[in-house]
């Protein structure tokens, strides 16, 4: 397809529209994204995709979005989040969506609907009639049906590691041994995009899945595997997938609204029965442990990524106790203003361990060290390379140097013997005649014995912590002063 011909693109605020438009983006594609609040995906675009209102139980705005000579449009629309029924709503507004294309001229829907045959679960028979509904005369429709999407961030994972991480032993009934063919976001994703390239050849049905035919016990196994986590898996013949759901909400209730439909259409094998995808695409699927290796990867890059402002300021107010959540991490975080510029302030966090210690209680950091050896540690042996200065890489005390960016942000990755992996960073922003430092406190639990360890030291950790940067702020503050 002419890279200048217009893709209208819904759902982008969603997991699969989010990262569809980034890879449509990235290609050069001319996209218009359609949404219920445009406000919210403004700013995540690039410079050139537009951003309209639409909705698709309003048929006027769908007439707008759709104008101007659309060529293809991304349907990625769906209810499953929303109280109530969502079967209805779903089939309503596929259909307002297929007549108002129909109107426009557009030449092709691509669509992305659920793998499944037989007596299908309200979930995956809502998937199939959207997909039907689309299937208007004079548009053509190309249907995508997949199994489990894997990715980080994505439902399915994030449910699948909540499990494993928190239940030591698990339960499993009868539906967890149900065949799937999960699928890494990244191949979705390029199957979404070749799909534009295909020739025209009136309404497709389309199966796509990942190279490995698993069972979500499968699934988690291979997970706990490689978190290092050692799981017990007990199979028992009782457990309905609507009890296996309702449980859900105990133990991720997070996830539990949507989970619960998930769940409860797991009765059904989602497994690929067509393999014509394979003649049809360049695309050569990857299998489930290196999909979940990606997923792992990527979800830590994001988080090497984040900008604690941004991320805590989106969050509002923080939890008295505990810290917040971000997936599976836990964050402890704290600031404090001082009246000094940003290389001042910065100072003393540069100069941080080895010979000029850790500003507060550098007895418990050796104690620390101490245990730390006892167990096959690193200790505190090692101290630092430069008294003054720092780079990515450098070796300090038990931590090492993972970012450094002199007078603006110091991240230390821990080395210690942890029951899951931490991190401790430092920012300092310029706010002209003051500086705002920033103590971010990072902790990815493994299992129980992670979460046991956070909250058991945690009353510890916030008072070192919050010492520690009370300390540091009056260093900077003390230095100011004398070099006046």
């Amino acid at each position: 397809m002419n890279r200048r011909n217009l893709i209208l693109l819904t759902g982008g605020t969603g997991y699969v529209g989010g990262r569809l438009l980034q890879c449509l983006e990235n290609d050069g594609y001319a996209v218009r994204c359609m949404a219920r609040r445009p406000e919210t995906l403004r700013a995540r675009v690039g410079k050139n995709t537009e951003v309209v209102f639409g909705d698709c139980f309003d048929t006027a705005s769908l007439s707008t979005a759709l104008a101007g000579g659309v060529h293809t449009a991304y349907y990625l629309v769906h209810s499953m989040g929303a109280a109530g029924s969502f079967e209805e709503k779903d089939r309503k507004a596929a259909s307002n969506f297929a007549e108002a294309a129909q109107a426009a001229n557009v030449r092709r829907i691509i669509y992305l609907g659920g793998l499944g045959e037989g007596a299908l679960s309200p979930h995956l028979q809502s998937r199939q009639d959207v997909g039907e509904a689309l299937r208007t005369p004079g548009v053509e429709v190309i249907e995508f049906r997949a199994s489990i999407v894997i990715g980080s961030g994505s439902l399915s994972f994030e449910i699948i590691r909540a499990l494993v991480e928190r239940l030591p032993v698990m339960i499993c009934p009868a539906w967890v041994s149900i065949a799937a063919q999960p699928i890494g976001i990244e191949d979705l994703v390029n199957y979404l995009v070749e799909g534009l390239d295909l020739p025209y050849a009136g309404n497709r049905i389309i199966e796509i899945g990942g190279a490995d035919q698993v069972s979500y016990k499968d699934i988690m196994t291979e997970y706990a595997r490689q978190r290092n986590l050692p799981r017990l898996m007990i199979s028992v013949p009782v457990l309905t997938p609507r009890l296996s759901s309702l449980w859900l909400g105990l133990v991720t209730p997070v996830y539990a609204r949507v989970g619960r439909k998930l769940i409860d259409s797991i009765r059904n094998p989602t497994v690929v029965r067509d393999p014509i995808a394979l003649e049809l695409f360049s695309v050569r699927p990857k299998g489930v442990r290196e999909i979940i290796a990606r997923a792992i990867v990527n979800e830590d890059r994001q988080f090497a990524a984040t900008k604690w402002s941004d991320a805590l300021s989106s969050r509002g107010e923080q939890s008295s106790w505990g810290g917040l959540q971000f997936g599976n991490r836990i964050v402890d975080s704290r600031e404090i203003s001082v009246d000094v510029s940003a290389d001042v302030a910065f100072a003393p966090i540069r100069r941080i361990g080895g010979k000029t210690g850790w500003y507060y209680g550098d007895w418990l950091w050796q104690a620390r060290g101490f245990v730390d050896l006892l167990i096959g540690g690193v200790g505190v042996r090692r101290g630092r390379r430069d008294p003054e200065m720092l780079q990515a890489g450098d070796t300090l005390d038990f931590w090492r140097v993972e970012a450094f960016e002199n007078d603006k942000r110091l991240r230390l990755a821990a080395e210690m013997k942890l029951p899951g992996r931490a991190w401790l960073e430092f920012e300092v922003e310029d706010r002209g005649s003051t500086s705002l430092i920033r103590q971010t406190a990072i902790f990815d639990p493994i299992g129980v014995a992670g979460l046991l360890y956070w909250y058991l030291l945690y009353p510890v950790h916030k008072l070192m912590f919050a010492k520690m940067l009370q300390a540091i702020a009056a260093k900077c503050r003390d230095e100011s002063a004398m070099a006046k």
